[in-house]
């Protein structure tokens, strides 16, 4: 691949300096944060930053996860205390995602770092971009235009719906390039060859949903390439795809981390676990933010040459609470009973309801089997971290499947 096909030099420098970089600029957003938000001026009042440099002294640091995020901003809005920026200049829109969670959109270019993920996409300066991400009240049609803009493409804001409208443009203007859901780009060229319109597009940048790889060989086989990135209106770009299409590349100006549903310890490399992302953005310094996925390392880098780091994508939910005999059960409990107990390596609560009665039964790792009375032991710590009882059985190192799940909810109603 030619350099001009990165978007910068950043993209192929040794991981060894990405690191060094990224953590050298720890130290000073982290005071940044406490000195410009209330938010973190109370949430970090006992951290000392310049002590922040190391991977393991960002991982003792809270994970602050859309659902506390939610309740701050309730209790004072409209940013919960973490915006360093105000009503002004500074600050050029404020958008809404369902919640209501209230994001402020600074006035830098590219305040989203989509550009990258565009880049990479094939978006180049000259295109014209049919935009069809929402421009109220969510961000996602900004996020795609400010990023087109930096890239020197003009951009038609269709906005979501009015197919037959959409398609009257797309017949007079002849964009070449699309942004937005992979459906709805599906149901625009599907209805295109109802009414005899051939779309101009020779390329796509898709977001918002799954993206199966069947539908984006069907958009191949139309002449469209498209890509794929994920991106959250709090964050921004997180990581994005290449044309090496093996993984997703994350992000030169984000920390990330893969950590264990409900804690904020870090997992194992190739293991399945929250995304949690730390953001360099000075209007919004949101550090250790819980975004309530799920994904895990690749090992290695990507084909494509660039050498940050790679995720495997959406793998769901992290969020994993359910409710057990009219009690709420957390994974952060169920990671409470197995740090009490060394044995265990792993372990899984499975739920079941046999008889239509509810059951839990905690499924644990360990090496060489384990005792009646470590069973005994783990048994009394699941009551008294969840005022439940549960059953405990033992299971070889590494049989628990790799997916993410800290409670896996079997049960059935009808």
């Amino acid at each position: 691949m030619s350099p001009s096909e990165f978007f910068d030099a950043r993209e192929t420098r040794a991981p060894a300096e990405r690191e060094r970089d990224l953590l050298a600029r720890l130290p000073a957003h982290i005071a940044h944060a406490r000195e410009r938000t209330r938010g973190f001026a109370a949430l970090l009042a006992d951290v000392d930053p310049a002590r922040v440099t190391t991977r393991e002294a960002l991982a003792a640091l809270p994970v602050i996860r859309k659902s506390e995020l939610l309740e701050r901003q309730k209790a004072a809005r409209p940013f919960g205390g973490f915006a360093a920026v105000a009503w002004g200049s500074a600050c050029r829109r404020v958008f809404a995602s369902p919640g209501p969670l209230y994001e402020p959109e600074g006035a830098r270019p590219d305040y989203y770092r989509l550009a990258r993920a565009l880049h990479a996409a094939g978006f180049r300066a000259g295109d014209l971009v049919h935009n069809t991400f929402s421009y109220h009240f969510t961000p996602a049609g900004s996020m795609m235009e400010t990023a087109a803009h930096a890239l020197g493409c003009t951009v038609f804001p269709a906005g979501v719906g009015q197919t037959e409208q959409q398609l009257a443009a797309i017949a007079d203007l002849r964009p070449n390039a699309y942004v937005g859901t992979p459906s709805f780009l599906r149901i625009l060229l599907d209805k295109a060859d109802e009414v005899g319109v051939k779309p101009a597009f020779t390329k796509a940048f898709v977001s918002g949903e799954a993206f199966p790889a069947a539908l984006r060989e069907d958009f191949a086989a139309r002449g469209i390439d498209a890509f794929q990135a994920y991106a959250t209106a709090d964050i921004g770009l997180i990581a994005y795809e290449t044309a090496a299409r093996d993984g997703l590349v994350v992000d030169e100006d984000v920390l990330l981390e893969i950590v264990r549903p409900g804690t904020g310890e870090p997992v194992a490399p190739g293991e399945v676990g929250e995304v949690v992302v730390t953001t360099f953005n000075p209007d919004y310094p949101l550090i250790r933010f819980g975004t309530g996925d799920l994904s895990a390392l690749l090992p290695g880098a990507s084909p494509c040459g660039r050498t940050n780091l790679r995720i495997r994508g959406w793998m769901g939910r992290a969020d994993q609470t359910t409710k057990v005999k009219g009690m709420f059960v957390h994974p952060g409990q169920i990671a409470q009973v197995a740090h009490r107990h060394p044995e265990l390596l792993r372990v899984r609560l499975v739920v079941d309801n046999p008889g239509l009665n509810d059951r839990m039964t905690l499924m644990c790792e360990t090496d060489g089997g384990g005792s009646e009375a470590l069973a005994e032991a783990v048994a009394a710590s699941i009551r008294e971290v969840t005022k439940l009882r549960g059953e405990v059985a033992f299971v070889p190192a590494g049989s628990l499947a790799n997916d993410g799940k800290v409670i896996d909810d079997l049960r059935k109603f009808d």
